[in-house]
């Protein structure tokens, strides 16, 4: 068995597409169909089950997959403590992050990383959605929820608060609420119910169970853009919002707290490109803390 071929199964087995894990191995898609065909062949069993929208496990490939993460593991960790990988701190790291904070806050920070190692290449994905370290869809994810599962190293980034917002063209034509009684009287914008990732994301129950958004999306922050427009009162990330002087903390008393985690999955730790990208970002977090009070 040949270990390129195992490594090929898994970037399929972890994308679902053959196209998509050419794509991130840098090879030719026929290339990789020819390769899972060959690991298939020297197993004696049926891995995928390839369609034309995508490829599915079957029974086999599910069990074969543990034993090739387990593969790759080892293989991670013998060529890391050679010294034959990552002295350079090379090679593609991929960040999982919520959208406020991907974007708001590490993707203007982190060409700098990349100017102190050209080698490297940094792939941010700052999505409202859950990342999976064990299938590899990211190699670091940032999260609101400590991660229970799974054989994950992690760590808390910083403590942040959320807070009723609205803009100051909205309050010019309507009357600030004074208690919260009073937001049912208001345009509400909020998240999507059932696209909600994690019910650390559901806040509104703990400013009031009468929240009732007319305009709902399902990033945070396209949140803070509609309520600049003045779509109405919403609950905002407050180290966004302050950034923004059109837009007005009402009751600023009433706060939501939460906090940014940072995991990676234990078989990379040793990995010279992670724990170089994972310290930059938990350094960064440090270093502007008081962004997030």
């Amino acid at each position: 068995m040949n270990w390129d071929d195992v490594r090929i199964f898994l970037s399929v087995a972890r994308s679902g597409q053959i196209l998509g894990a050419a794509k991130r191995l840098g090879v030719n898609h026929a290339t990789v169909a020819r390769r899972l065909t060959a690991l298939e062949t020297a197993l004696n069993t049926k891995l995928l089950t390839r369609r034309t929208n995508g490829c599915e496990l079957t029974r086999a490939g599910e069990e074969f997959l543990l034993s090739g993460e387990r593969m790759e593991a080892e293989m991670l960790a013998a060529r890391s403590s050679l010294g034959d990988a990552d002295v350079a701190i090379s090679g593609s790291v991929r960040i999982g992050a919520p959208d406020g904070f991907g974007v708001t806050f590490l993707a203007p920070r982190l060409a700098r990383l990349t100017a102190n190692y050209p080698d490297l290449k940094i792939q941010l994905v700052p999505v409202p959605r859950s990342f999976s370290l064990s299938r590899r869809e990211a190699d670091i994810a940032i999260t609101v929820d400590r991660p229970d599962q799974g054989r994950l190293v992690a760590r808390k980034l910083v403590d942040y608060s959320l807070c009723l917002y609205a803009s100051r063209a909205y309050l010019a034509a309507h009357p600030e609420p004074q208690s919260i009684e009073e937001l049912p009287q208001h345009r509400l914008v909020g998240y999507v119910d059932d696209l909600v990732i994690s019910q650390s994301l559901n806040y509104a129950p703990e400013i009031t169970r009468e929240w009732h958004p007319g305009f709902e999306i399902s990033s945070a922050l396209g949140q803070v853009e509609a309520v600049k427009a003045g779509a109405g009162i919403g609950i905002l990330h407050t180290f966004i919002a302050r950034e923004h002087e059109e837009l007005v903390a009402i009751m600023p008393e009433r706060k939501i707290r939460r906090s940014y985690w940072l995991s990676y999955h234990e078989s990379v730790r040793t990995l010279r490109r992670i724990t170089a990208v994972s310290g930059f970002i938990s350094d960064l977090v440090h270093s502007e803390a008081s962004r997030f009070s």
